[in-house]
């Protein structure tokens, strides 16, 4: 039997929670489509699709706004509950901090699924959906920071694709092959790349130079059958950043790396970020139960709550901080991950201390 005090707390702490989630996602949405206004009137682009582009996308920030709805949510609902002395009233009863604590980790625990669910098996699928829905909108091919393409590794093979289409299709595509001494092989061109899940990628009207011992030969091949570990979804990260792609999108990535030998910094920090960011929440809660102890006349309801928007704020912008720091300076992924909530963990431990020393 659930306690009547934890039943009551989850009520008023659910819908604080929600109304502010509500009300960030409005707020964010109306910012992303102002963002999108520069680009109406490209290729197809009209404000509709702007519209459902902005809308496809909701469930990434829901999943990223999580953590600070909780803090401001639980902030504002203790803070309320405390104006009107109901948690004097509760302690005056025996509820012990540590009691109260627990109780409200056990309602951040709905919290930490939902933030779980929504970064692993909603936000990634809506966030490729939505960019891959933008760019046929716009008529545009996945942009690359080269200007000569997409370059990869696979295995003894060094992979160039001049554009990569929005259903991860290939367009122009070159395979230079070396054997183990590291000596060219062959070069392949092909128009264009489709993927076969049977057989691999289908590469039509292909001209291939071969590099014999004093000679070279060359041919032109209708299709040409490329088995690779580069599939779709391998491709399909280049549009979702790391930070919104799934643990077994990131892991399978990762492991691709390693088998070729290329950095894979960003992509572990992103990792351990996906696996720990959903128990911000608890974290959150943590640093908001202090408000709750502190008297009206150490600052109303409207200053405790932006207080913890900028607690929020704080959070969110240490962790995009240590992200970037990470990956420049070759931190083990863990820690650049975990830092920015082991800092606000023990500032609400100090916090605690500090409202029971009093």
């Amino acid at each position: 039997m659930i306690p009547v005090y934890i039943r009551y707390l989850s009520r008023e702490i659910y819908a604080a929670v929600a109304l502010v989630l509500l009300a960030f996602l409005g707020l964010f949405a109306f910012f992303d489509l102002v963002n999108e206004l520069d680009d109406i009137g490209k290729g197809g682009y009209q404000l509709h699709h702007a519209a459902i582009y902005v809308a496809m996308i909701l469930p990434g920030r829901v999943y990223e706004l999580m953590p600070i709805a909780v803090l401001i949510g639980t902030l504002y609902a203790l803070t309320t509950l405390a104006r009107h002395s109901e948690i004097t009233v509760l302690r005056a009863s025996g509820l012990s901090t540590r009691r109260l604590l627990l109780a409200l980790l056990s309602i951040g625990s709905i919290f930490v699924v939902v933030t779980f669910l929504f970064g692993e098996y909603l936000a990634p699928p809506a966030e490729r959906a939505a960019q891959q829905w933008r760019l046929a909108a716009t008529r545009s091919v996945v942009s690359q920071e080269l200007r000569t393409g997409l370059w990869v590794r696979d295995g003894r093979r060094f992979v160039n694709v001049r554009n990569v289409l929005p259903d991860t299709s290939l367009q122009d595509v070159r395979l230079y092959e070396f054997d183990e001494k590291a000596a060219l092989v062959s070069i392949s061109e092909a128009e264009a790349g489709n993927y076969d899940e049977r057989e691999g990628w289908r590469l039509r009207n292909v001209a291939q130079t071969q590099f014999l011992a004093e000679r070279t030969e060359t041919k032109k091949l209708p299709e040409l059958i490329w088995k690779s570990e580069l599939t779709p979804d391998v491709l399909s990260v280049l549009m979702v950043v790391p930070e919104r792609m799934s643990v077994a999108t990131l892991y399978s990535y990762i492991h691709h790396l390693e088998e070729n030998n290329q950095r894979t910094t960003r992509y572990e920090i992103a990792l351990w970020k996906k696996l720990a960011y959903p128990f911000a929440a608890f974290v959150m809660m943590g640093l908001a139960l202090p408000f709750g102890y502190m008297q009206t006349r150490m600052g109303g309801v409207s200053l405790k709550v932006f207080s913890g928007i900028m607690i929020g704020v704080g959070f969110h912008l240490l962790n995009g901080l240590f992200s970037n720091l990470g990956v420049i300076n070759g931190w083990v992924p863990a820690v650049a991950a975990l830092t920015p909530s082991v800092v606000f963990l023990l500032a609400a431990m100090g916090m605690m201390w500090w409202v029971e020393r009093r």
